[in-house]
């Protein structure tokens, strides 16, 4: 079986978020557990490390354009242990982000058109196109109207994973014409509230959905979290599948991570206080290592839960306790980042922006708590990332974060976390209460550490999933 994954991110070529993550691990997982044959399409942006490409396989991809023929390259790496094909078009990619672009739709539809075109050039057609998100929505339309007329393309189905609803990617459908859907049902798949969207035409057009986790599946299906396309959702919810995302063991593993200042496992968490130590002095704080530090990473946005962070920061820093906090996103947010940080240097360490992989690392495994008080989160990868460094997370209970985290019962000695229900900054303060009263007795702070880094969230599992899942959407 062909697999052919189309992303508009995956690292190490390009990340903004989870799907950065996702996109890079899952075909390397799929590989790993199957015999599925499953490859990886991005664009080559300005930011992508040239020393990952190992070849240029084409400089003259032929994509059908705006009634004329535009010529793109296609680079090609195993820099994802699987096989990577980037998409070389500067007059789109050599920008300097992924996203933010008045004409990102344009963009990624000729992203989506020209993965479609290479694919002709590789060999036979694949047996699923794995689309995701937005910028995906465009090979689902495209296929969708090529089954009529195109041989190549007759047998081949769509899978739309949703990693976030909120966005949609919205256009003015006056530019449908021009982007090769000027007609029928494909366009009229695009129209919502006036506008064009790339994410409607995804969910409408594909063979099969899927989310990344069981209970966002649920929760887009409602008025409170389905952004105007709940109905959509409801309508197509026999094709509509909630896969829970896993952790690459090989990238995240603090027995052998190579970004941190010394090693440890489930078996030996000696290592875990000299990667406190590190932190400590990364951000030039006191070297209390009995203080317990509480760490955020995260796009500094109210979706984050940054306003009940916002709300609650005072009487947090109350407790003694550290706060560390890596991201970039609302000014609101960094101003108010800023102003705790001079208010409490000794206590507060902040790095506003994307430091990259390695700091990411260093907060996973030197802090003791981990927060992700999310107003929703469709899976979230950092609680996950936080479980296998012994690094505790205090989430609310939405999404994937439900799903993964369970709340800690000092009776059975079970759980591996701390969830609260109401969106507000008291239930959240509550969660943190019960973490540091947790962590002032050691024995038990020790066997919730335990927990997370036993609990198996590896990509194996949801790799196998996805397997049965391309499967049954051949068949469809």
């Amino acid at each position: 079986m062909r697999v052919t994954i189309l992303t508009s991110e995956a690292v190490p070529f390009a990340k903004t978020g989870g799907l950065g993550d996702v996109a890079s691990a899952l075909p390397k997982a799929i590989r790993a557990v199957s015999d599925v044959d499953a490859s990886l399409v991005l664009p080559l942006y300005e930011q992508t490390n040239r020393a990952l490409l190992r070849e240029q396989l084409f400089d003259n991809l032929e994509v059908e354009w705006a009634g004329d023929i535009r010529r793109a390259a296609v680079w090609y790496s195993e820099a994802t242990a699987a096989p990577t094909f980037l998409i070389d078009a500067p007059e789109y990619f050599a920008r300097a982000s992924v996203y933010g672009f008045r004409d990102d739709h344009e963009r990624f539809a000729f992203f989506c058109r020209a993965a479609l075109a290479l694919q002709r050039r590789l060999g036979p057609p694949p047996d699923v196109v794995h689309v995701n998100d937005w910028p995906g929505g465009f090979a689902a339309a495209e296929l969708r109207a090529r089954r009529s007329f195109d041989d190549y393309y007759a047998h081949t189905r769509t899978l739309f994973s949703i990693h976030n609803l909120a966005y949609q990617g919205a256009f003015d459908p006056a530019s449908l014409a021009r982007l090769g859907f000027a007609y029928g049902e494909v366009h009229d798949a695009f129209l919502f509230e006036g506008a064009a969207s790339a994410l409607k035409a995804g969910l409408m057009l594909s063979d099969a959905l899927s989310t990344v986790s069981r209970r966002y599946s649920y929760e887009i299906q409602t008025p409170q979290q389905g952004y105007g396309l709940d109905w959509l959702l409801r309508m197509r919810r026999d094709r509509l599948i909630g896969v829970t995302n896993g952790v690459d063991y090989d990238v995240w593993n603090p027995a052998t991570d190579p970004h941190i200042a010394a090693h440890f496992s489930a078996d030996d968490l000696a290592g875990k206080l000299e990667c406190k130590r590190d932190l400590l002095r990364r951000f030039s704080l006191p070297e209390d290592l009995d203080r317990p530090i509480i760490a955020i990473i995260s796009r500094l946005v109210a979706q984050k839960g940054y306003d009940l962070i916002q709300q609650a920061a005072g009487r947090m820093l109350e407790t003694g306790a550290f706060f560390i906090a890596l991201g970039a996103g609302a000014r609101e947010y960094e101003d108010f980042l800023q102003v705790l940080r001079d208010h409490a240097p000794h206590r507060v360490g902040i790095y506003k922006g994307y430091a990259g992989e390695p700091l990411a690392h260093q907060i996973e495994a030197g802090a003791d708590i981990f927060l992700m008080p999310s107003l929703y989160e469709p899976c979230g990868l950092n609680q996950m990332y936080s479980m296998r460094y012994g690094t505790v997370p205090v989430v609310r209970a939405t999404g994937g974060l439900d799903d993964t985290v369970e709340n800690f019962d000092r009776a059975r000695g079970t759980g591996n976390g701390f969830k609260f229900q109401a969106y507000t900054a008291d239930a959240l303060l509550g969660s943190i209460y019960e973490a540091l009263y947790c962590y002032a007795e050691p024995e038990v702070w020790r066997a919730i550490q335990l927990n997370g880094m036993r609990a198996d969230n590896s990509w194996q599992a949801a790799a196998r999933k996805y397997v049965e899942l391309y499967r049954a959407v051949a068949q469809m």
